[in-house]
């Protein structure tokens, strides 16, 4: 398939376009910056095409003759408008483009934070109930998305069928080394202040229970293979790891991974069972199940030597990246 990929250089994406790559797929890799990711621009099965979501019309020439759309870029604000505007607004109009260049299938990435607040067992059935801008967003991306059945007639009433297959993928705490060099890692950098502390000696207190359903963004990548090369409709997806992991736990295996450590290590508080989302989904459907420790150790130790490299005073390029 030739699949048109958007944020294939952030911490998700630079995976997805080399699993897409690796297994045969064409991808048009859309991005502002093509010198940021060498790599790509020589890959076999993988064309840059620079432009930006904000300027369709860098997107009509490159949607053309596209099976697929894989829409991973993260639309970002500070206002509610520029939150509609970047991340909504856009998604709509690559709808739109992606529909009438004869598109057949749409994956747009979502956030376990459109549906809101955790319970235990949550799964993809529950009611979206975001809880700030970015869920709204998200949601409201969502609900635009799977409302989009059919076109309305400028004479009135309905016109043409969306003929579009449209699903979604929403992920939880998703974590990275870079895949290629110059890629993106983490999308925060929690990983390397633990790190940092650490290799410093420094002492570390973290709330008992604080942790999450992380996910590499290796693994990831699996769930758009799987879903891209089905032939589901309107269907969403969880993608996170089946295991619940502290910080505090990560602290521990970074201390562990350094000799000579000399950081105290706490939690405080009653941790208590923890929520958990649902991810029986995946494996249903797709036969993925995902053990939240696995890559999560080479991870550690990437931050680490990064972290010893910083501390000698070495240069080092910014992991964390923007879309």
């Amino acid at each position: 398939m030739k699949i048109f990929v958007t944020g294939g250089t952030g911490n998700i994406g630079q995976h997805v376009t080399l699993a897409l790559a690796a297994r045969g797929h064409q991808v048009e890799l859309l991005t502002r910056t093509p010198e940021r990711i060498p790599a790509f621009q020589t890959m076999e099965n993988v064309h840059v095409v620079k432009g930006c979501l904000q300027e369709p019309e860098t997107m009509t020439a490159a949607l053309t003759g596209c099976d697929a759309v894989i829409h991973i870029a993260l639309g970002w604000g500070v206002t509610p408008e520029e939150m509609l505007m970047n991340d909504t607004r856009v998604t709509a109009i690559l709808l739109d483009a992606a529909e009438q260049a004869g598109v057949k299938n749409f994956i747009y990435t979502s956030s376990t934070a459109a549906a809101g607040d955790l319970y235990d067992g949550m799964d993809e059935t529950g009611l979206r109930a975001p809880t700030d801008l970015y869920g709204s967003t998200k949601a409201a991306t969502e609900v635009y998305m799977m409302g989009f059945r059919q076109y309305y007639s400028k004479k009135g009433g309905y016109g043409d069928k969306v003929r579009m297959r449209r699903n979604i993928i929403r992920p939880g705490y998703t974590f990275s080394s870079p895949a290629v060099p110059g890629g993106a890692s983490q999308s925060d950098k929690r990983f390397q202040r633990i790190a940092e502390a650490i290799v410093q000696g420094q002492d570390l207190t973290f709330p008992a229970g604080d942790g999450t359903q992380f996910l590499s963004s290796r693994q990831i990548a699996q769930v758009y293979t799987a879903l891209v090369e089905s032939d589901l409709n309107e269907e969403i997806f969880y993608a996170l790891g089946s295991n619940f992991i502290t910080w505090y736990q990560i602290a521990c295996m970074a201390k562990e991974m350094t000799p000579g450590c000399r950081s105290r290590i706490t939690a405080e508080g009653e941790a208590g069972k923890p929520n958990l989302y649902c991810v029986d989904k995946i494996h249903r459907v797709f036969g993925l199940r995902f053990d939240g420790m696995d890559d999560l150790e080479e991870h550690i130790r990437w931050n680490l030597e990064r972290a010893k490299a910083k501390l000698a005073g070495e240069t080092l390029h910014n992991p964390v990246h923007s879309y």
